[in-house]
C-alpha cells in the first residue's frame, strides 16, 4: 500500500505529464477509491500544486503558458461542452459560412453541425476537419494550414494568418483558454493568439464558446477584448456574479441549462 505522500506524488506526476487527469483514472492507476483520491487532491489543492475541476484535476491557473493536450481536455466537463455546442449549433442556418477555431468545445460543435445542410466550414483545427470528413462533409470544409501545431491540434502561424486575409465568413465560433473582464480572452500560445485574431478579423460575427472553468483564467497572450464578442455561450456552472459581469461587456450572453424538456438556454 502506498503512503498518502507517495500517492500525491503520482497524482502530481500524472497532472504534470497530461495537464489534466480524471479522478476515476487516478483511482484505477493507484488502486484506491475515489474518496481516497479526492482526499489526496484536497491536500494538493491546499498546497497550491493542483486545481480541482469537475470530475478531475488540472495544473493551477497560474500556469499561464501551459495548455493540456486535446485528449485530456476532452474528458473534462463534457456535458457542459456538449450543451454549449448544441446552443451554438442553433445559430447556424443552411447556406452560411462559418469559421471554427481549435478547441474541445468547438470540436463538440462540429459534431452538432453535421446535419446542417449547405454550410461551408473554415477551420484551423485538425479534429474539427476530421469530424466533418468522417461525417462525409469534407467537400464543404476548408482546412487552414500553419507552421505550428498546438496541443489542441490547431494549426497556427503566418501561413494561416496569410490565408485568412482573403477569406470572409458569416460567423466565427471561437474557443478560448481563459476569460476575464480586464484580460478579455487569452490563450497560452502567441501564434495561436495571432491566428485567432485573424479569424476574428475575417468574420462578420464572433461567437465565443467557453465553459465556466475558463472564467478567471489568464493565459500568456491576449486574443480579443470582451467588447469584440457578439455572443458568448457558457454553462450554468458559471457563478451568477460572473454572468452579470460578462453580460455588461459582451453583445449577448447565453447561459445553457438543462430542463425536463431537454436543453434550453437563457439570455442575459
Amino acid at each position: 500500500m502506498m503512503l498518502a505522500r507517495q500517492r500525491q506524488q503520482v497524482i502530481l506526476d500524472e497532472v504534470t505529464a497530461h495537464g489534466a487527469v480524471k479522478v476515476v483514472d487516478l483511482g484505477a492507476t493507484l488502486g484506491v477509491s475515489d474518496m481516497t483520491i479526492r482526499r489526496d487532491i484536497n491536500e494538493l489543492v491546499e498546497q497550491g500544486l493542483v486545481e480541482r475541476v469537475h470530475g478531475g484535476v488540472t495544473l493551477p491557473r497560474s500556469a499561464s503558458v501551459h495548455e493540456p493536450g486535446f485528449s485530456a481536455k476532452s474528458e473534462l466537463d463534457r456535458e457542459a461542452k456538449r450543451a454549449i455546442a448544441r446552443a451554438a449549433a442553433r445559430l447556424v442556418r443552411p447556406g452560411t459560412s462559418v469559421g471554427i477555431s481549435g478547441g474541445t468545445t468547438t470540436h463538440a460543435l462540429a459534431r452538432e453541425l453535421l446535419d446542417v445542410p449547405d454550410i461551408t466550414v473554415v477551420t484551423n483545427s485538425l479534429p474539427v476537419a476530421d469530424a466533418f470528413h468522417e461525417g462525409g462533409r469534407d467537400d464543404q470544409t476548408v482546412l487552414l494550414t500553419g507552421g505550428q501545431r498546438t496541443p489542441s491540434f490547431a494549426l497556427v502561424g503566418p501561413l494561416t494568418v496569410a490565408a485568412l486575409r482573403g477569406i470572409h465568413v458569416d460567423m466565427l465560433f471561437l474557443g478560448t483558454h481563459g476569460m476575464g473582464i480586464d484580460s478579455g480572452l487569452t490563450c497560452p500560445n502567441l501564434m495561436e493568439a495571432q491566428t485567432n485574431q485573424a479569424l476574428v478579423a475575417s468574420s462578420r460575427r464572433v461567437v465565443v464558446l467557453a465553459d465556466h472553468t475558463k472564467w478567471g483564467v489568464t493565459a500568456l497572450a491576449n486574443t480579443i477584448p470582451l467588447s469584440d464578442v457578439d455572443i458568448l455561450i457558457t454553462d450554468a456552472g458559471l457563478e451568477r456574479a460572473a454572468q452579470e459581469a460578462l453580460a455588461d461587456h459582451v453583445g449577448d450572453l447565453v447561459v445553457t441549462r438543462e430542463n425536463r424538456e431537454g436543453l434550453d438556454d437563457d439570455r442575459a
